[in-house]
């Protein structure tokens, strides 16, 4: 077996959360490379149907699913479609999280959006239930199937360096005037998964079923101006990520590359917290 050969995941079925996301999207495309069948999984279930459909158009294996993930019946069916249709599941890619969602109502408070002493409840509770409740009913469902093939499977949670260190809320000052806070539920939400993951790796010792964590950095989606200085100042390569950058760590974690790593989280952030 070359390197290569290591890396393939020819004859495997992967289940990609958050698939129509910026990065889901490119994971989904990644593991389809790879030669794995993809189920392109959101809570858009529209969306995932073109992104499947444009990997199908490419020659690969894809289906979109239309999925609730704070809804355990919603997720047993997603599942049921997966097998339903490819046969099995080897690798589940828990990319699926809220974006911030500020408080429309801050600036007439004199607050900036994201602020913690006035950040809205029903926002906390929506955020927790997407970044943890949905990423553990999904992995629920899915490693059952992992189980039932012989105890072998390959589980990533997509965490963030905000769930390693608390957020430098400098980022967000533009002309010397504070515009936003990075939200409080974001980096708890994150070192949750964290926890999640390292739990999970233990709880599945004497077994296959290997769980890992990718820690992205800061991704460049048009952002403005003045957060991508900011944030490029902050970063060891000076620069944000590209959005195809994560592919390579991703593919490492889904396949026999990295057979002997469970529990350990990859960074991915330019060198934003190695100073």
């Amino acid at each position: 077996m070359t390197i290569f050969d290591k890396f393939s995941l020819k004859d495997k079925v992967a289940v990609v959360t958050g698939g129509v996301g910026l990065l889901g999207a490119e994971f989904c495309r990644t593991l389809a490379e790879a030669g794995a069948s993809v189920a392109v999984v959101d809570l858009n279930g529209e969306a995932a149907g073109k992104v499947a459909e444009g990997l199908a158009q490419s020659g690969y294996k894809a289906m979109g699913i239309a999925v609730d993930i704070t809804k355990p019946d919603s997720v047993n069916a997603m599942v049921a479609s997966v097998l339903s249709t490819f046969g099995r599941l080897d690798v589940l890619v828990n990319s699926a999280a809220l974006d911030p969602k500020f408080d429309p109502d801050a600036a007439s408070k004199g607050i900036a959006p994201g602020a913690f002493e006035d950040y809205p409840l029903s926002d906390w509770t929506a955020a927790l239930n997407v970044n943890l409740t949905g990423m553990f009913l999904v992995t629920q469902a899915c490693v059952k199937q992992m189980i039932a093939q012989g105890k072998k499977g390959s589980i990533i949670n997509i965490c963030s360096t905000y769930g390693l260190n608390g957020p430098d809320q400098r980022l967000y000052i533009k002309d010397g005037k504070r515009v936003a806070y990075k939200p409080v539920y974001y980096t708890t939400t994150k070192a949750g998964v964290m926890g999640f993951t390292k739990y999970l790796a233990a709880y599945y010792a004497e077994t296959e079923i290997r769980v890992n964590a990718l820690t992205p950095g800061g991704v460049y989606n048009n952002h403005e101006e003045y957060f991508v200085k900011n944030y490029s100042a902050k970063t060891i390569l000076g620069r944000m990520a590209k959005k195809d950058e994560m592919n390579g760590a991703l593919l490492f974690l889904a396949s026999d590359a990295s057979s002997y790593m469970t529990g350990n989280n990859v960074i991915v952030d330019g060198g934003w917290t190695a100073w």
